[in-house]
């Protein structure tokens, strides 16, 4: 059993996957990064300076105080939706949604296999000598040929 998994745990399908899922995690944090470090503070500005991290609806709140961040209502247990922490999620994933569409597109381009050449001769159905295919006579045998050969 042991000699198994050794050959499972060596597999090449086995490695690129581990590697695969630590550099997707590595890639998830650049682009949270890029989201919350870049976009939303771009989209807040455009949008009045607005935070989208602290927009925040309350459903409850049990001790009556004021809420003035989503940390400070969570802190205080209130039950809130806090729907700019989903936003910034939601744009997340859409960003690495796309990156990854454009990497597939990409990978997928380069293996694509060029279009097949249009042959440019036939064979000669007597000799099997390669002709040309406007040839009515072939040079080899010199057989006659007919239109549909």
């Amino acid at each position: 059993m042991l000699k198994e998994f050794k050959e499972f745990a060596v597999k090449g399908n086995v490695i690129d996957l581990a590697v695969g899922v630590i550099i997707g995690a590595a890639f998830g944090k650049i682009v949270t990064s890029f989201v919350e470090d870049i976009i939303m503070p771009l989209i807040g500005m455009l949008t009045g300076k607005v935070n989208f991290v602290d927009k925040f609806i309350v459903l409850s709140n049990p001790k009556n105080v004021e809420l003035t961040s989503l940390d400070v209502a969570k802190k205080a247990g209130a039950a809130v939706l806090a729907y700019g922490n989903f936003l910034n999620v939601a744009l997340n994933f859409l960003i690495v949604a796309f990156v990854v569409f454009l990497m597939v597109k990409q990978i997928n381009r380069l293996k694509r296999e060029p279009a097949p050449a249009i042959p440019n001769t036939k064979d000669c159905p007597f000799c099997t000598t390669p002709i040309a295919l406007a040839a009515t006579r072939c040079p080899q045998c010199t057989s006659q040929l007919s239109e549909t050969a």
